[in-house]
């Protein structure tokens, strides 16, 4: 697995042989700065631009090599000019495009400075979280890498900007965002054999380091809470069971109530008796994508040393067909005490989460409860790989997820609940059965889990779409997105945080 990004920021200087990335507006002119430092490069860029009908609008670059009067190895223009919706640059995603444009160059110089107003700190620390999100690899089973076709070479960047101070103390904490994404990637991305659930236990436990306070239950423990619902899945697998939750006490009071954040780790998903077709069932190592995102909000949260009370908890199994394993027509019953109907095994994410959720309550009292989970395919029909499915009990819950979905870029859409949907999943022999059928999926899905929800504010995101699989954007390349850390992130630094 490649090492991050390297960047640093300072302030502008000779390339030195470094690719030079500069910016430029519909007028075709750098900013006053670099001109001052590189000379009036405004001639060889429009001449090119003129050669390639470069427009200079946002997302295009024009790639310049062996740039006369430059020492620079290439002058890679890249532009910034507003849309007819006159649309503020978004510098994360100027980031990652950015680090794009730049295949095979071993160092890059970036002199960050608008064409016209101006570019503060924020701006470059945002730009340089865009580096370091499209920068991420995962190639540690590579044992060809030259042969690669991903393999491109990573530059080492030098951000320069008359904020550069600024720009050093606002990017420490996007970093730690950076680094419990690429935790998240990193663990979607693990193979089966490798991430089972003691081992996914384990590194989760290594967030002790930054702070944080982890309890792991084994199957023992587990059962003397009666969570049968969540070891029911994991009975067909030679594999145990855990539930691991993370605890980061970051508020002023240490007495108030956590907010709750519990993720579907699922780290291997065959449908146990009700079996998937072999057809892309070596995707099911990303059915922990929900589990993933909380342990890395964990580390992201702790790392930046955020001012919230926050408890992760996640339940890990592994789902798979055996002698012992559970069948269609068995009867299991919940730690909540509600007995539940298995009309298919296939539909397990959603007996972890009904124990999980319950566990939390029960042990922590929360002031809210976020819920995440790779849970349905119905989602991806409804709403493709490109947002992720809410639902949810509270409208104030909602609309704030919903905001900081708009912040963070990483898209949400409220689906809808009602007692209609509820009584889908009514069963003939127990409280409740497993699956309402075809119609509806996504939704009855989120009506099971509610069942194991009391008064206390929840939210339900569906993040079979967006956490794994999801199309390459310009700040990730990556299989394993890390989706709904930064959404999450944003969610506690807006609303809850002191």
């Amino acid at each position: 697995m490649s090492g991050s990004v390297k960047i640093a920021f300072g302030f502008l200087s000779a390339p030195k042989g470094s690719a030079l990335v500069v910016f430029v507006g519909a007028d075709m002119k750098p900013a006053p700065a670099v001109t001052a430092q590189f000379g009036d490069l405004e001639p060889l860029i429009r001449a090119a631009a003129k050669a390639s009908n470069f427009r200079a609008a946002q997302r295009s670059a024009l790639d310049i090599l062996a740039p006369a009067g430059l020492d620079a190895s290439r002058l890679v223009v890249v532009g910034v000019a507003p849309g007819k919706d006159n649309a503020p640059v978004d510098f994360i995603t100027l980031g990652g495009f950015t680090f794009g444009k730049l295949t095979g160059a071993k160092r890059a110089e970036v002199a960050f400075e608008a064409p016209s107003g101006t570019w503060d700190g924020t701006a470059a620390a945002d730009f340089a979280l865009g580096l370091r999100l499209r920068g991420y690899r995962f190639d540690k089973y590579k044992t060809r890498k030259k042969d690669s076709e991903d393999n491109g070479e990573i530059p080492d960047f030098v951000i320069g900007s008359s904020h550069a101070l600024a720009a050093r103390a606002a990017a420490q904490e996007r970093f730690a965002v950076a680094e419990g994404v690429e935790l998240a990637r990193n663990l979607v991305n693990e193979p089966p054999n490798v991430l089972f659930p003691v081992e996914f236990a384990e590194r989760a436990k290594a967030l002790e380091k930054l702070g944080v306070t982890v309890e792991t239950l084994d199957e023992k423990a587990m059962g003397k809470l009666g969570m049968n619902a969540l070891l029911a899945v994991g009975r067909g697998s030679a594999r145990e069971s855990r539930l691991v939750a993370m605890r980061w006490n970051g508020a002023r009071s240490k007495r108030t109530k956590p907010i709750a954040v519990v993720g579907k780790g699922v780290c291997f998903d065959s449908g146990g008796i009700s079996i998937k077709p072999s057809a892309g069932m070596e995707d099911m190592k990303g059915d922990m994508g929900g589990a993933a995102c909380v342990v890395g909000l964990m580390h992201a949260l702790a790392a930046r040393k955020a001012k919230v009370n926050i408890v992760g908890i996640v339940g890990l199994v592994e789902n798979m067909p055996d002698g012992d394993a559970i069948r269609p027509g068995d009867i299991i019953t919940s730690m909540s005490g509600q007995t539940i109907e298995i009309v298919n095994t296939d539909a397990e994410g959603r007996l972890v989460l009904a124990d999980a959720l319950w566990y939390t309550q029960e042990t922590y009292s929360p002031r809210a409860i976020i819920d995440l989970a790779t849970l349905t395919g119905a989602i991806i029909v409804a709403l493709g790989a490109e947002v992720a499915g809410l639902f949810s009990n509270n409208d104030e819950l909602a609309q704030r997820l919903a905001a900081a979905s708009e912040a963070s870029g990483e898209k949400v859409w409220r689906m809808p609940l009602g007692a209609a949907y509820d009584k889908m999943i009514d069963s003939k022999f127990a409280d409740m059965k497993n699956t309402g059928g075809r119609h509806g999926g996504a939704i009855t899905a989120a009506q099971f889990i509610q069942r194991f929800v009391r008064e206390t504010p929840w939210a339900h995101i569906d993040v079979a779409g967006t956490a794994m699989g999801s199309p390459p954007s310009d700040i990730n390349q990556s299989w394993g997105s890390g989706w709904g850390v930064r959404l999450l992130n944003r969610l506690m630094a807006d609303s809850y945080e002191d």
